[in-house]
């Protein structure tokens, strides 16, 4: 049986609760409480000379308060922002009895409860909007005191600050620290404008499987899972590339889908086990017309969120002003590193990493994971402007079509942001019998202990056999744009609930 240590506070509140009830006031009652306005647009609308006053009806915490005799100040918290009320024994406790204001509002009620307020806007001899409060009800005790911070001779006390406790307890993160709610707004704006922009040029949303029998359209570690009614193994999706592209072999122009993705990898400031992708395409179109889209689906998604083509980031400056730098890959290794990876066997550029003193290098990787290594030690860091990093090797790109005009190169792009990856499209594949053949050279590198490599997909190969006409596709990671767009330096601020080390269990009696 686990032990519940109540702090002093939590029992005080706990025999308020109780104490409410047995005056006849229901501390978390049923009915609906209607709210007619909130706080940041009766501020915004309020004028002086508005005769009759007006009259709100609004709800929310109550995060402070000033009890001054038969008058009181409070300040009221709801979905927007902050309002203070004033509040008197008389006004809200029109009768003989006053417990509502001398017992109610003065003792049981406790910051962080829920209340509703009806009365009318006006201003104070300070020069404060408020609400001039004519009913007050209780509408949910709070019999857990929130961690508001409070000031003395100009030291906080108190502050939720540690990010353990942030991202553990998203739900007061948000009710106590300013600025939080604001980043998560700006990412269902971002979320919404992405919809738009692909809506707009008549490309449509669809779903996709999340639990799959064959982990394909990426180079990642699956999470697997036990299906029991048909006693097989699936796996959480690594991406939703194989079975997009499948319905462009159904017909569709363009499709895309904004969902989640799962890989059983490591966690840092940039990485969740799952995460939020965005996944579009489009037939008829190839990675160059792909990354003219690009640039201009950015460039609005910046002004959506923050009024202009500019973010700051870690005191960085990054414009999404169109056009961005192109530059290859190889092209850049050489610019970083002098080494010119062109032609090289998979033996050289093993030695080349030696040389580079790549202690992490070791012999399950193949000629593309080499020189991802490379160029992931030395050159990704470096782009801070977004970059188009172009014609990828094909051992790096087992789903893309071969370039064109440069031999041993395909037609793919990947997109950097400020030192990281932030989207990565192709011209897509769409040779049935190459596709084939890159599969089984994922095999093999699978047999070498590549726990990254792709598995054959063969119902995708017969759909690539029925035939799919040229498409272009991209994938964009959503955490990551947001991080950029709101200036965030670690994945676990733009995500509600990031994912953690489970908590330590409470203690048992016989413990």
């Amino acid at each position: 049986m686990s032990i519940i240590e109540l702090s002093e506070q939590e029992i005080i509140r706990r025999n308020s609760m109780n104490e409410l009830r047995a005056m006849g006031i229901e501390p978390y009652p049923a009915a609906a409480y209607e709210t007619d306005d909130f706080s940041t647009d009766i501020k915004a609308s309020f004028r002086d000379d508005e005769e009759p006053r007006r009259q709100v009806s609004v709800a929310g915490r109550m995060m402070t308060r000033r009890v001054m005799g038969k008058a009181s100040f409070a300040e009221l918290q709801d979905s927007k922002g902050r309002i203070q009320i004033y509040i008197t024994r008389d006004d809200i406790c029109p009768g003989e009895n006053k417990d509502l204001y001398n017992i109610v509002f003065k003792r049981l009620l406790d910051l962080g409860d829920f209340i509703g307020i009806k009365g009318y806007v006006f201003r104070t001899q300070t020069g404060e909007i408020s609400i001039h409060a004519q009913q007050l009800t209780v509408l949910s005790k709070s019999i857990k005191p929130l961690p508001i911070v409070k000031y003395k001779d100009g030291v906080a006390y108190d502050s939720f600050e540690d990010p353990e406790l942030r991202y553990r307890q998203r739900y007061v993160d948000l009710v106590v620290n300013d600025g939080i709610k604001a980043i998560f707004e700006k990412r269902a704006a971002i979320v919404k404008t992405i919809r738009n922009i692909l809506d707009e040029a008549g490309y449509t949303e669809v779903e996709t499987p999340i639990l799959q029998s064959i982990p394909g359209g990426a180079s990642a570690r699956p999470f697997i899972t036990h299906h029991n009614a048909l006693d097989v193994d699936l796996y959480l999706r690594i991406a939703t590339e194989l079975y997009l592209k499948r319905l462009i072999v159904g017909g569709f122009e363009g499709v895309y889908e904004i969902g989640k993705n799962f890989r059983n990898e490591g966690m840092d400031k940039s990485h969740n086990p799952e995460f939020t992708c965005l996944e579009l395409y489009v037939q008829y179109k190839d990675y160059n017309w792909m990354m003219g889209f690009t640039e201009q689906l950015l460039e609005r998604v910046c002004l959506a969120a923050n009024g202009c083509t500019e973010s700051v980031v870690d005191g960085q400056t990054i414009s999404f002003k169109a056009p961005y730098r192109r530059l290859p890959i190889l092209e850049a290794i050489q610019e970083k590193t002098g080494y010119d990876l062109n032609g090289k066997s998979e033996a050289e550029i093993r030695q080349i990493c030696r040389e580079l003193n790549m202690e992490e290098v070791d012999e399950t990787m193949g000629k593309g994971k080499l020189i991802d290594e490379i160029f992931g030690a030395f050159c990704e860091k470096s782009f801070i402007q977004p970059t188009f990093i172009t014609d990828y090797p094909v051992e790096m790109s087992p789903l893309t079509k071969m370039h064109r005009s440069k031999p041993g190169l395909t037609e793919r792009f990947e997109l950097m942001v400020n030192g990281k990856e932030l989207a990565n499209a192709y011209s897509e594949l769409n040779d049935p019998i190459d596709q084939e053949e890159r599969f089984k050279e994922q095999m093999r590198l699978a047999d070498k202990g590549d726990d990254e490599a792709m598995i054959i997909d063969q119902d995708f190969l017969r759909a690539l056999q029925y035939g799919m006409p040229p498409t272009s596709g991209i994938g964009i990671g959503i955490d990551r744009l947001v991080m950029l767009m709101t200036g965030q330096t670690t994945i676990q601020e733009v995500l509600f609930f990031p994912q953690m080390r489970p908590e330590k269990p409470a203690k048992t009696e016989e413990e």
